[in-house]
């Protein structure tokens, strides 16, 4: 069988060349009735863009990527997922990088990858996106670029967020809800900004509620399954001290709470409420089923790529991109031994 090409696409629409090249890059301009008469044709004809023949003639690689520095597999996996979903979508592809090395060859690396690679945009999850030495090496060789949840620098690029405070504050007010009053927190990473906020949620649901946050009910985690763990070990080996509720800040560190808990047959919800950050899809396949905070992560990833691959960064209005959180209540959490739920 021949190769189908442009021109047969071209043909088979009646339109020109170059009609066709604007509707499957996604410019705009182009009238419905055309852009639908384009597409259907390349359906028809099972066109598949040729992305190097693309890249030569229209200077772009087609390549989005995505750099990450996460220690929570979940997380990652979702962001990939979002991010490459929108990259089918609009005939992009994705090029995943870990990096893991921060410092004085951080620029040299970059410059090197983007003369190799081409990307036409980079998306910057937490904790890079607030790098520094990163967003400096990337504006050296003009990348575009949109973060995800950023803390500062707001105006060098787009970027995509979600309130991780009024997140937790959700969260911990629920747990108040149910009864608890002695409630333990497992924080993030010091360096990331979401865990930051998610902190402060916590601590503020708390004083808003008049609770006090006793000593060591603030502990510190890295977002992994080893730092709940070991959390969990400080705040559950002791009967007469430990809480009635945990919330992890994220699902990861939740998990290793429960095995701690499994570990000391501490039942969950009865003897203890254990809640998470995320909703991962570890959250779902434990038993019991994680109550958590879903957040868009692969929404957020997905509306970073669109971004680029729109080039609408220009646009003032849409540098800062708000998704919503859901609470997602399930069997991991109840009211304390003896004690009712608020209404």
């Amino acid at each position: 069988m021949s190769t189908v090409t442009i021109d047969d696409v071209a043909r088979l629409a009646g339109v020109s060349i170059k009609t066709v090249s604007r509707v499957l890059n996604r410019e705009p301009y182009v009238r419905d009735s055309t852009r639908e008469r384009v597409e259907a044709a390349a359906a028809e004809l099972d066109y598949t863009p040729n992305v190097s023949a693309r890249a030569l003639a229209g200077g772009r690689s087609y390549l989005i990527a995505l750099y990450y520095d996460n220690p929570s597999p979940g997380y990652v996996g979702q962001i990939e997922q979002g991010a490459m979903a929108a990259c089918r979508r609009a005939g992009r592809h994705l090029i995943v990088e870990e990096m893991l090395e921060m410092g004085a060859g951080v620029q040299d690396s970059i410059a090197a990858f983007h003369a190799r690679v081409r990307p036409d945009g980079v998306i910057l999850t937490p904790p890079l996106c607030d790098r520094p030495e990163l967003l400096a090496a990337l504006d050296a060789v003009n990348a575009a670029y949109v973060r995800i949840a950023p803390s500062w620098g707001l105006e060098r690029s787009p970027f995509v967020y979600m309130d991780d405070r009024a997140a937790a504050f959700e969260m911990t007010a629920y747990l108040q809800s149910l009864g608890h009053r002695d409630i333990a927190f497992i924080g993030g990473p010091l360096d990331h900004v979401a865990a930051a906020r998610r902190t402060e949620g916590f601590s503020d649901a708390m004083a808003a509620a008049g609770l006090a946050v006793g000593p060591g009910r603030i502990q510190r985690g890295e977002f992994s399954f080893r730092s709940g763990w070991e959390a969990g070990e400080r705040l559950l080996q002791d009967p007469q001290t430990r809480p009635t509720a945990i919330f992890a800040g994220n699902d990861d560190m939740a998990l290793g709470v429960m095995a701690v808990a499994n570990r000391l047959h501490i039942e969950i919800p009865s003897d203890l409420t254990l809640v998470g950050f995320d909703d991962s899809p570890s959250a779902q396949v434990v038993w019991p089923q994680l109550t958590t905070v879903r957040q868009p992560t692969a929404e957020m990833a997905a509306v970073a790529a669109e971004i680029l691959i729109e080039r609408n960064s220009a646009d003032k209005d849409t540098r800062g991109r708000l998704l919503g959180f859901k609470l997602v209540v399930r069997e991991s959490s109840g009211p304390p031994r003896g004690a009712a739920a608020r209404p």
